[in-house]
């Protein structure tokens, strides 16, 4: 059934499934087919039964198919957070297969780094740059005195590079460069030469382009093929691939690459919890094999290593992040509508407004957090 045959949402069906449903909406403010922006609209018979076997992946995936409609689904998956019903939605069966999966394979392994790029960051320049701002950054705007998109995503680079403490001639490491926003930033506003790595062939394509002229360099390659020294390291929404088999050799290696009076800047999404676990639809979808590290993943795999300087935790501006990006998304996609399917445009648009559910109901957190390797002067992070 898709959204081209649909004429209004149906009575849905007085069964078990719908009962159970119901039963654990109660109290969350989500009401099926109720009449807020952020109650769904159900048209398929078998919604309920779907959601109860599938949890959150066939909550995604039944959007995707047109089973379902919501004008507020950012509200929607907060509330439902707020109502505990976050970890429920996930079946017992697939938390237990991703644990065993995660305890016997490293999903994340040299051999599997270049999975996420081909996934997702090179589905399309075309449909990324009509979804972010002229900075291109995908990751988190730092909206404290900003007013727009556009703004938010300066400030951050600004932020960054002020909390890296750049200087005319520094050679800088941007580990998971994206489409160059950090590298272009610093090298033309800072005076600094930047080495950028990326595990997407489409991003480091348009990041050259959009370096020339600058010393910039970017090249296609996992992080543990790094060697050299760096005067100061970043990392921009990145760490997010990195695996929790793997902090200790992140960690490991930019101790090992890193300055002796070096800084370097993590700015990662972060979870409240330690547990292993993935949301299935976002890991099938959207970041395959992408884990969010807690706060004490980050500063067990750091100890001995590096000295932990400075905590900034702004989660609550990637909520406007991805409602900006959900707002160009919806303005330009008839720009790009015959290249991709409708599929790709509801996946993009749940995707979106989930996420930015998620950091509302404060489920996750973004993290900029500052490492040096033990210098004696005084550390005063800027805000």
């Amino acid at each position: 059934m898709t959204s081209e045959q649909r004429i209004g949402p149906i009575v849905l069906p007085d069964t078990r499934a719908q009962r159970v449903l119901t039963s654990l909406l109660e109290g969350s403010g989500v009401t099926l087919n109720g009449d807020a922006p952020w109650d769904p609209q159900i048209y398929h018979p078998d919604f309920c039964s779907r959601i109860l076997r599938q949890g959150s992946l066939g909550l995604g995936e039944s959007y995707m198919d047109g089973w379902w409609e919501c004008e507020r689904i950012d509200e929607m998956a907060c509330r439902l957070l707020q109502h505990g019903l976050g970890e429920r939605a996930r079946p017992p069966s697939d938390r237990i297969m991703y644990r065993l999966q995660a305890g016997l394979l490293n999903l994340q392994s040299k051999a599997r780094a270049y999975i996420v790029g081909e996934a997702h960051y090179d589905l399309g320049n075309d449909l990324f740059e009509r979804m972010l701002d002229p900075t291109m950054c995908y990751s988190c705007g730092y909206w404290k005195e900003a007013r727009t998109l556009h703004e938010a995503q300066l400030a951050k680079l600004e932020l960054a590079c002020r909390k890296l403490e750049l200087r005319p001639g520094m050679h800088v490491l941007d580990i998971g460069c994206g489409w160059g926003s950090f590298a272009e930033y610093a090298a033309r506003h800072y005076g600094v030469s930047v080495t950028g790595i990326t595990i997407s062939k489409e991003q480091a394509e348009l990041a050259r382009e959009r370096c020339a002229g600058l010393p910039v360099t970017i090249e296609l390659k996992d992080y543990r093929e790094l060697s050299g020294s760096y005067d100061r390291i970043v990392s921009i929404g990145m760490f997010e691939h990195v695996g929790h088999r793997n902090y200790a050799i992140y960690f490991q290696t930019v101790e090992r690459l890193l300055a002796v009076d070096g800084l370097f800047l993590l700015h990662t999404i972060g979870s409240n919890s330690s547990e292993i676990s993935v949301d299935p639809w976002i890991d099938r979808y959207i970041f395959p094999n992408g884990v969010l590290p807690s706060a004490r993943h980050i500063a067990d795999a750091s100890e001995g290593l590096l000295l932990l300087e400075d905590w900034h935790n702004f989660g609550p501006d990637y909520d406007r992040t991805l409602l900006a990006w959900r707002d160009n998304f919806d303005a330009h996609w008839h720009e790009i509508a015959e290249r991709y399917s409708q599929r790709i445009e509801r996946m993009f648009r749940y995707y979106l407004s989930v996420c930015a559910g998620a950091f509302r109901a404060r489920d996750i957190q973004l993290w900029q957090v500052v490492f040096s390797r033990g210098r004696r002067s005084r550390y005063d992070a800027p805000r």
